[in-house]
Formats: structure tokens, C-alpha cells, sequence
């Protein structure tokens, strides 16, 4: 990426990264790279990069292998699930077909049992994740993360050095900081760039795999936004919006267009493709690298979790830095944690902070965007 193009392009160059990195894993394959596909934020992406694995994201956002899946799954699932089971079933993603190995997490049921089947012709391991944020659960995870390590070196053949995961874990708090640095910049009012400008750069970093680059090029970028916005080069004060919920990439992006293209801005994702992804750093002074992993990962306020004090923390903190006018919580149908939390984050929102609550169920079909333009135009209008 070179500093001298105009920052849109800059933008696009992140968001379209995904489909350019399908052919830098193929090119990591035929070097003998072994791959790695993973689904969650909880996954410790640093034991992977300690034995030199290339990590790719298979969180599947599309409903083109939704028919597909139900073939094995039920109509009434999550879409991420039947949509990853699809492209896994169809080999229609390059992640999927290069993937040595694809790692799952007992996150929700609906994913555990999708893992099942997947193992029928996916080489797959599952992380046994605990569901309460207490010191037996990070012990649990702590001993899973070694669980995981060991199958790696057997898997592969290979050792996994305490050292090599403490650089990795440098590494990857090196890029949650800079990642942040982004997204505070959201902070300005009026903003210095749409929301979905920004979404774009926080999910197309996950596919840049020179990490040591992109950590460069985000700072760049940052440095360039801040130039252009005291040079007068950003939006016009508008209503702001913080998105919170279910991942909002792929086909769910249609509600942050709606936000957008009805003359709001949004300012904060706290959902896993946010702030859920950069909060809190993995503990680099810790002497038990395990148990540090553990903390980190197992801190992520999830709706798995529960109880969940840690998403009203976060939530809270958002609120309080970002200033939105009104929140967006994002649903998937069937996404039965979310759907039930989503009760305490409306009571949280309205009786605590005093400002406006929205939830929109969906899916990744784009039979509901005008009903979705109807309802976001009428919450906006009335901010």
C-alpha cells in the first residue's frame, strides 16, 4: 500500500484484501506452510503463528451455500453456521479447501454440533472453551491451550517454544494496539470516516498475514486520517451510532449500508469484528504464557459467557468515549445467546445511558433490507 493514494483507495485496498488473499495461501501451501482456519475470537492465534501456521478466518457471511448446508442442518440455525458449513461442504472457499487443519470452539450448540458433521470430511479440532469468566474457567482454558499446543506438535511434527509464542503474542498486542488507534479515531466529532470504511480495515486486516506490514501500514494510515481531518477532510456532523450484537461483516453489512445511507454515521462495532477483537492485551509480563493466553481470551465478553458483566463493562466504556446518539444491536435469526442478551443491553442502554435502542433480527438474504431502511430512517429521524 502506498501512502500516496488518496484514502479511499486506501479503504478499498483493506476491505478487498480477503480476495486477495486467496492466492497468497495458495502460494503458502505450495511453500509447505501448514494453514489453519479458525472461526472465533477465542481462538489463541498465537500458539498457531509459534509453529509458523498461516491463520485464516472461515466465518462464512453469505447466504449462497445456505441451501447447501440445509441439506444436513435445519432452516431454523444461525446463517454464519449453515453458511460455514456450506463452503465447507461445496469447497467454494479457497480457506476452506487450503485449510491442513480447521480449529472450532464449543462457543454456542448450534456450532458444537455443526463441528460434528464438519469432522466427517474436514480435518477439524474443537477447543473445549469454558462458558464462565472464573478462575476454574481459566484454569479449564489454560490447560486446553496446552491440550491444543501438544496436538499442533504431534499434528505437524513439529515444537512449539514458550519463546516463539511470546513473540507471537508481541506480535498480535502490537496489532491490537494499532487497530485501536484506528477505531478511537472515531471518536472525533464529526467523524473523520464512515463506519463502514472502518469495518472494512478492521476485517481485512485479519487477512493480512505479514503482520509486522500491516501493524506499518495501519499506523500510516492513522497518521493519514489525522493529517486530512485537521485539514477540514471529514463528514458532516450527523447522528452516531454504536453497532453492537452478532458479527456485522458479509450479508450483515446490509444494516450498517441502511445506517449510513440514511445520514447517520456508525462510530463503534462492539461486536467480535470490533472492539471485542482489540480490548485487552494478552499479559506479556506474566510468567505462565498458558495462563496468560487464558485471561486474555477467556475475558471476551461473548454472549457464550454468563453471566456476561463483562459486555456491560464494555458496552458502558464504548457509550462513555464514543458519544453515540443511539445503539444497533444486530441479531442473527437463531442466534439464541444473542437474542436472549439482547434484553439486558436494551434495559442497559435505555434506563442507564438514556438514549435510543434498536434491535434487528436478520439473516444474510437481502429479502428484508427495505423493511431494515424503514425502521433505521425512523430511529434516525427521531435522533
Amino acid at each position: 500500500m502506498e501512502l500516496k493514494k488518496d484514502l479511499p483507495e486506501i479503504f478499498d485496498d483493506f476491505a478487498e484484501q480477503r480476495k486477495k488473499s486467496f492466492l497468497q495461501v495458495k502460494e503458502m501451501k505450495d511453500q509447505n506452510i501448514p494453514v489453519i482456519g479458525v472461526f472465533c475470537t477465542y481462538f489463541p492465534q498465537e500458539i498457531a503463528m509459534a509453529m509458523g501456521a498461516c491463520v485464516v478466518g472461515l466465518c462464512s457471511t453469505s447466504d449462497e451455500t445456505v441451501q447447501d448446508a440445509e441439506r444436513d442442518l435445519p432452516k431454523n440455525l444461525c446463517p454464519l453456521i449453515k453458511s460455514s458449513y456450506g463452503f465447507a461442504l461445496t469447497d467454494k472457499c479457497p480457506f476452506f479447501y487450503f485449510s491442513d487443519l480447521i480449529v472450532g470452539e464449543t462457543t454456542c450448540d448450534g456450532k458444537k454440533k455443526m463441528y460434528e458433521l464438519l469432522s466427517e470430511f474436514k480435518p477439524v479440532y474443537t477447543m473445549e472453551l469454558p462458558n464462565r469468566q472464573s478462575e476454574s474457567g481459566y484454569a479449564m482454558y489454560r490447560d486446553e491451550m496446552i491440550r491444543f499446543k501438544e496436538y499442533l506438535e504431534e499434528k505437524f511434527e513439529t515444537i512449539i517454544t514458550e519463546e516463539a509464542i511470546r513473540k507471537a503474542i508481541h506480535t498480535r498486542n502490537e496489532e491490537r494496539k494499532a487497530l485501536k488507534a484506528l477505531y478511537e479515531l472515531m471518536q472525533k466529532n464529526p467523524a473523520p470516516m464512515k463506519g463502514e470504511q472502518l469495518y472494512g480495515v478492521l476485517f481485512g486486516s485479519t487477512f493480512r498475514f505479514d503482520k509486522e506490514q500491516s501493524i506499518k501500514e495501519i499506523y500510516e494510515l492513522v497518521e493519514r486520517v489525522n493529517r486530512e481531518y485537521e485539514e477540514g477532510k471529514h463528514l458532516e456532523k450527523m447522528s452516531r451510532i454504536l453497532v453492537t450484537g452478532s458479527p456485522s461483516s458479509g450479508g450483515a453489512m446490509k444494516v450498517i449500508r441502511a445506517i449510513e445511507e440514511n445520514g447517520a454515521v456508525v462510530v463503534a462495532y462492539e461486536n467480535c469484528g470490533g472492539a471485542k477483537s482489540c480490548e485487552g492485551l494478552v499479559d506479556e509480563e506474566n510468567p505462565d504464557v498458558y495462563d496468560a493466553l487464558a485471561r486474555r481470551y477467556l475475558n471476551i465478553p461473548c454472549s457464550c459467557m454468563t453471566p456476561n458483566k463483562g459486555r456491560l463493562d464494555l458496552m458502558g466504556k464504548l457509550i462513555g468515549e464514543y458519544q453515540p446518539d443511539a445503539v444497533v444491536e444486530i441479531v442473527l435469526h437463531a442466534c439464541h445467546t444473542y437474542a436472549v442478551e439482547s434484553t439486558t443491553i436494551s434495559r442497559f442502554v435505555q434506563n442507564e445511558y438514556h438514549i435510543p435502542y434498536l434491535k434487528i433480527e436478520t439473516d444474510y438474504s437481502t429479502q428484508d433490507i427495505e423493511q431494515i431502511n424503514t425502521r433505521i430512517a425512523a430511529l434516525i429521524e427521531m435522533l
